[in-house]
């Protein structure tokens, strides 16, 4: 109970600030949305994704991906809190509690992974527009994958966040290794015809997996629409140990003494 108080009171704490800041909901939840309908829509006559079923168009096939940036957004959104905390002193008062740091970095996880979650479901609600029929189970499963990915990557932009002094710096860094993973998890465009070497980075890229099983799971009611893509199976197991390495290297992070 002394250690979920403090979790509880982080988590308490991304929920409200993020309630006052407005402009944090238009920017995770809205610049994805405007980003799938310019690129869906632009796209959509030009460009059929390679690996897919016939009839799937190309922005059926960028929704799932687009979930995937809200997810993404939103972890850049709760983690940048960690940098500017500490400018403002308030991470330093926190260190200074008789707590682990490692239930720090849990209850900020859990409050950048709460908000990404309840941005992805409702803009999962969105899928029966697209003619993707949603059930109850593929709306849950679809949820589960969405809690797996969004923490690990709010346990990803800790590490960063832990290690930046600036949020200039911050933003550098997330752009240049955030955006990346995103673009080749297959959100954008699919591995089956793509140049050897972008295939092969797509294969190693955790967030590829992640990728796929919401794809699993969002077509849970017509399995053979999501395409070529790796087994729900083998997706689960990468996404789990990529979100447990994600959040060990964040607390690992948070207990090194340049933290303070």
């Amino acid at each position: 109970m002394q250690l979920l108080l403090p979790i509880f009171a982080l988590w308490r704490r991304e929920m409200v600030r993020f309630v006052r800041q407005r402009s944090r909901v238009t920017g995770a939840l809205a610049q994805p949305i405007v980003f799938w309908l310019l690129l869906g829509g632009g796209l959509n006559a030009s460009f059929r994704p390679s690996g897919a079923p016939p009839g799937t168009n190309y922005v059926e096939y960028f929704y799932p991906g687009i979930i995937i940036l809200v997810l993404l957004f939103t972890a850049i959104f709760s983690t940048i809190s960690t940098v500017e905390d500490r400018r403002e002193g308030f991470l330093q008062g926190v260190l200074a509690a008789p707590v682990p740091r490692w239930a720090i970095v849990v209850g900020q996880a859990l409050g950048g992974t709460s908000l990404a979650v309840v941005q992805g479901m409702l803009l999962l609600c969105l899928a029966p527009v697209m003619g993707i029929p949603l059930s109850a189970a593929s709306f849950l499963s679809s949820a589960g994958v969405m809690i797996i990915v969004s923490l690990a990557l709010t346990g990803l932009g800790l590490i960063i966040a832990w290690r930046m002094e600036s949020t200039q710096g911050f933003h550098a860094i997330m752009n240049l290794i955030l955006i990346p993973i995103w673009l080749l998890s297959g959100a954008f465009f699919p591995a089956a015809g793509a140049p050897a070497p972008l295939a092969w980075l797509m294969r190693i890229d955790p967030l590829t997996y992640g990728m796929a099983a919401l794809r699993h799971c969002v077509y849970l009611n017509r399995p053979g629409a999501v395409g070529a893509i790796p087994p729900l199976a083998l997706s689960l197991g990468i996404s789990v140990a990529f979100c447990l390495v994600a959040l060990l290297a964040a607390a690992r992070t948070a207990n090194r003494p340049a933290s303070y």
